[in-house]
């Protein structure tokens, strides 16, 4: 499988999976990821862990297509119940999901004891980035790289974290993303430039209602400010 058949976002991703992984692919759509990565050498053991029967086939067949079914199992499971400890996984990946989910995926895995914190995390939400930052501070993981991308009209913000004992972000940094905010990217600057417009709107409609909220129009004041000092 060459890279060329993986779309940007799935690019990106595969990039930040570590030479020989242990590697877990929750909710691994057709096991595009896996095959992939064991293709090129840089894995040669996966989970690939689908919640339904459907999406499991695909990902099956994909992986016998290839001929990695002695690399690849594809495992019928909820969340990180795929992974077993005899699996020894050390990389986990949770992407194209919302970050709500995707925060219940990792709070349920911790708390069945199958996520030990020693698991390297590449997280792709589809939203409430934020929220899967927030959480990742406050369960002692450190963010060591980020990537925002555009893929067919929609923007991703990639986050990699790995265990810390303990390290502090401000508010924010989880806001904009420690890393993605030093880097400042075109497409970076794109999405905020976005939001920028879109709070605006919001504070002139605040500031007009009837009974103008306090604390809401605080917020996106906050907010606006924020973005336009990051954008500067």
């Amino acid at each position: 499988m060459n890279a060329h058949m993986l779309s940007t976002r799935l690019a990106q991703i595969a990039s930040f999976v570590p030479e020989q992984a242990r590697l877990a692919d929750i909710g691994s759509d057709h096991a595009y990821l896996p095959v992939y990565l064991a293709s090129t050498g840089k894995i040669d053991f996966a989970i690939a862990g689908e919640i339904a029967q459907g999406p499991l086939q695909a990902a099956t067949s994909q992986i016998k297509k290839y001929g990695f079914t002695h690399t690849i199992i594809p495992r019928l499971a909820d969340g990180l119940a795929a992974i077993q400890a005899e699996d020894q996984i050390d990389t986990i990946i949770i992407a194209g999901m919302g970050g709500l989910l995707t925060k219940r995926i990792l709070t349920e895995g911790q708390a069945e004891g199958i996520l030990t914190n020693k698991e390297r995390l590449i997280l792709q939400p589809n939203n409430h980035e934020q929220l899967l930052r927030h959480w990742l501070a406050t369960n002692y993981y450190q963010i060591y790289d980020e990537e925002i991308i555009e893929d067919h009209d929609k923007i991703y913000e990639i986050i990699a974290a790995f265990p810390q004992k303990k390290h502090e972000y401000t508010l924010k940094e989880l806001y904009f993303g420690p890393i993605l905010m030093e880097k400042k990217s075109v497409v970076f600057q794109k999405k905020w430039q976005k939001i920028l417009q879109t709070k605006q709107k919001i504070l002139i409609n605040l500031k007009n209602a009837q009974y103008p909220p306090a604390d809401k129009i605080d917020k996106i004041k906050k907010e606006i400010t924020w973005i336009k000092e990051v954008l500067e």
